[in-house]
């Protein structure tokens, strides 16, 4: 069941001292197996015949004792060393370095497998998409070279060059989608491709084509295929209403374009994924996000926007609105401004829409702050809201009985949650131990 590569693969990584863990884990096989392999019962894809009684060795016999199936296992395992040597000394020096450059070439895809393309240690490259091959082998191009890189890969020149260009190609409905976007928002949501389409294709003056377009009169007829508009709905996460439709997680996310753009000032390394999410005092950095309640009974959902100090978790500001709009950010941000040490204080948000609109950025300049974003559909990029949602409703929310309770009830007892979070829930500080938030500022002569 495995192949000649991944044996000879997996010996390698053990001659260099790999553990037996270690190489499971790169290569995704069973323990069990690669310590078999080390013991010299390879299959039979590596020595080109079965392994006779490999199994009757090792489960002995009831005659056999323990130094007896030492003795064999020994016996086996210099047996496969002086097969593997046999076969070493009759290639040729070019045979040996072409072997020990597929070997090298094979981890290095393995590792960019799991580095670029954040798959699974376990994955197969094998099982790659085209165009995940071409990213595997531009990134390693210049290490191995790309004939032998796409020739390890099984991808074809022409389709590697078609992947690269199609990287760097401009996107021919830049200008469609905003266009797009204003006619679902202004339907209430309710519209899909087709009546999206329709949308579009009404008004007065000369049509304009779509595609390749640099910018479009919204006032005009657009030409463009129901298709189009049905794959730019797809991908900017416009869906219609509809009865059937399951319910769904709340998303702030409407797309990128036409929207404000801002770095992300707490991503440390992007290839490890690796955020500091702490602040050596307090107003220099803050985390913001949205989230929603709804209890039994109530027509209205509750949407809860915090702000939270990095330096040590404390909610220093919050607004809570029967909507998720522009006014409820505004309204947390204009509550927490106080909280700001300085005109280099930053304020990260998830990608949500609300953080990137005019009145944002325009609050924002005016109260001295810098903008930070998550990256696209990274929601790690904010976990430390993330963290704190999950506290509250693991706390404060699943598990009650809402039943006859209403929205302002709800308010309400988000309220006395974020009070009791700052001042009387207890909090592990490393080195320190337990203490409030509010009681571990206090001591340290900090304000709360």
């Amino acid at each position: 069941m495995y192949d000649k590569d991944t044996v000879e693969l997996a010996l390698l990584g053990l001659s260099e001292g790999m553990g037996v863990a270690a190489v499971a884990r790169d290569l995704g096989i069973a323990g069990s197996t690669v310590r078999d392999w080390a013991a010299g019962r390879l299959p039979h894809s590596a020595t080109g015949k079965p392994v006779e009684s490999s199994r009757r060795a090792t489960t002995g016999g009831a005659g056999m004792g323990e130094r007896e199936r030492r003795a064999a296992a020994e016996e086996r395992a210099r047996m496969a060393a002086d097969e593997r040597a046999a076969a070493l000394e009759g290639m040729s020096a070019d045979e040996l370095r072409r072997m020990v450059l597929g070997l090298e070439m094979d981890v290095a895809i393995l590792e960019q497998t799991v580095d670029i393309l954040k798959k699974d240690p376990g994955a197969d490259p094998a099982a790659l998409t085209s165009g995940e091959k071409a990213a595997v082998a531009g990134a390693l191009r210049a290490r191995f070279g790309l004939p032998p890189l796409l020739a390890r890969l099984g991808l074809a020149r022409s389709t590697f060059f078609y992947h690269e260009a199609a990287r760097g190609r401009r996107d021919p409905y830049e200008a469609l989608r905003p266009l797009v976007r204003d006619v679902f928002l202004a339907s209430g949501g309710a519209y899909g491709s087709a009546r999206a389409h329709a949308a579009l294709a009404a008004g007065d003056g000369e049509p304009q084509r779509a595609r390749g377009a640099a910018s479009l009169d919204p006032s005009r007829p657009v030409l463009v295929s129901e298709k189009v508009v049905r794959r730019v709905m797809r991908e900017e996460g416009l869906a219609a209403a509809s009865s059937a439709s399951r319910a769904r997680r709340y998303s702030s996310y409407e797309g990128e374009e036409g929207m404000a753009r801002a770095p992300n000032l707490l991503l440390l390394d992007a290839s490890r994924d690796l955020h500091e999410f702490r602040a050596p005092a307090p107003g220099l950095a803050f985390a913001t996000d949205i989230t929603e309640f709804r209890v039994p009974g109530e027509a209205r959902k509750l949407y809860l926007s915090p702000m939270i100090d990095l330096y040590d978790g404390r909610v220093v500001a919050w607004a809570a609105s029967d909507s998720p709009n522009k006014a409820l950010v505004r309204a947390m941000l204009e509550r927490g401004a106080a909280a700001f040490a300085g005109a280099t204080a930053i304020l990260h948000p998830d990608r949500g829409w609300h953080y990137r609109t005019p009145e944002w950025v325009a609050v924002c300049e005016a109260l001295g702050v810098v903008r930070s974003l998550s990256r696209k559909a990274r929601s790690p990029d904010n976990a430390a809201c993330e963290g704190l949602f999950g506290r509250m409703k693991v706390e404060m929310f699943r598990g009650r009985d809402w039943s006859g309770a209403t929205w302002a009830d709800l308010e309400a007892e988000v309220g006395r949650y974020i009070a009791w979070y700052n001042s009387g829930r207890l909090k592990m500080f490393p080195g320190e131990g337990y203490d409030t938030i509010d009681g571990r500022r206090a001591r340290l002569g900090l304000a709360a």
